[in-house]
């Protein structure tokens, strides 16, 4: 298996220099100039950024990979992963309080029996930055999915504390409205992975008590705003890609409501509307295949704060979508091919993952002369 490259990284996270791969882009806040940081990267999937320097970045195929001091390094004490399909390695979330806790938290497609479910670990990062020590399984979804898709797998710490995780329909439409089991939801667990008293299904007959949402599809991109209200970003099928404001015991409609057709042309469910099921923020028809979601501060381009940030797998763009209009700004490069997740670094930066070039960059202002 190759090594990634990692071209120019220190403590505070700041490239040295600008390597050979830079590009210009034009947008509406003027030139910036994005930088390749690391190289080399076998389906990158999700990344997450470590304080005082240094990143973790997580590989569909079962590596997590520590970055520091122009170095990668492997990580042992990863969990089993089943790399079927869509499944493997999926999102890193590092927490507010690594700097005492060290923990870390992973995103996966977890082995059950014939088939495979949603899981959820955490390990501590030993000082080395070579090993997860202790790593634990948190959460799993229920048992009995066999497809190899729509696992969602995004994870947020939200400000209350908690750990929201997205979970996909895992090909199974009519899943994702049948509390029964967790498919097509967002849960809501304790740091421990036990069940929040608060949680809007708990003590409901036939409902899975993690539960926070439901009637989604697959959302592959999650994050808070700047008041830390929760947001999902989710694929639809031929059309009814879709931006969400998630609400604890909200129904978002899938596959009742959407605005989309399926892929064979047919029509899904009853329309886009219905009582009782939410309507998006936002949706895209065509899809544009969203993955990975930030929603920024400002730091370094005031005129953007609040907006959100979103890759485009099908398209290979990065969506700006301005926070209060929703109207969109396409940002496209070489660097932007199928980008799936997208993060604002320590000082301000917007970092992003292209899984068509295997590589890390990261986006600044054009430095004037």
């Amino acid at each position: 298996m190759t090594r990634p490259t990692v071209l120019s990284l220190i403590a505070a996270a700041v490239l040295t220099s600008a390597p050979a791969s830079a590009e210009t882009l034009q947008t509406s806040a003027g030139p910036v100039e994005v930088d390749q940081v690391v190289s080399g990267l076998n389906e990158p999937w999700g990344f997450g950024f470590l304080p005082g320097g240094g990143l973790l970045i997580t590989e569909r195929g079962g590596r997590l990979l520590h970055v520091a001091d122009g170095t990668s390094t492997p990580v042992r004490g990863v969990p089993e992963v089943e790399t079927g399909g869509q499944g493997g390695l999926l999102d890193v979330m590092i927490p507010r309080d690594f700097a005492g806790s060290r923990e870390v938290f992973l995103s996966f497609s977890i082995p059950q029996g014939r088939g495979a479910g949603t899981g959820l670990a955490v390990g501590r990062l030993s000082t080395d930055g070579t090993a997860l020590e202790g790593t634990r399984i948190l959460f799993q979804s229920e048992p009995g999915s066999r497809g190899g898709r729509h696992f969602g797998s995004r994870i947020v710490e939200g400000v209350d504390g908690k750990i929201y995780l997205t979970i996909g329909d895992r090909g199974d439409d009519d899943s994702a409205q049948d509390l029964g089991n967790e498919n097509g939801t967002v849960v809501r667990l304790n740091r421990d992975g036990t069940v929040p008293a608060d949680n809007p299904f708990v003590g409901q007959a036939g409902a899975q008590s993690e539960i926070w949402s439901y009637g989604h599809r697959n959302a592959q991109g999650a994050a808070l705003d700047l008041d830390g209200n929760l947001w999902v970003v989710e694929h639809g099928a031929r059309g009814g890609d879709e931006v969400n404001r998630v609400e604890p015991g909200a129904n978002y409609g899938w596959p009742v409501i959407a605005y989309g057709r399926q892929y064979s042309g047919l029509r899904i469910g009853e329309g886009t509307e219905k009582p009782g099921m939410e309507q998006p923020a936002h949706y895209w028809d065509p899809s544009m295949a969203p993955s990975g979601m930030m929603i920024y501060s400002g730091a370094l381009w005031p005129e953007w704060r609040g907006d959100m940030f979103i890759g485009s797998l099908k398209f290979g763009y990065l969506s700006r979508l301005d926070g209060s209009s929703f109207t969109e700004e396409e940002i496209e490069g070489d660097a932007t091919a199928r980008t799936r997740d997208v993060r604002e670094g320590p000082n301000g930066a917007i970092w992003f993952l292209s899984v068509g070039n295997g590589a890390l960059y990261r986006m600044t202002p054009e430095a004037r002369g």
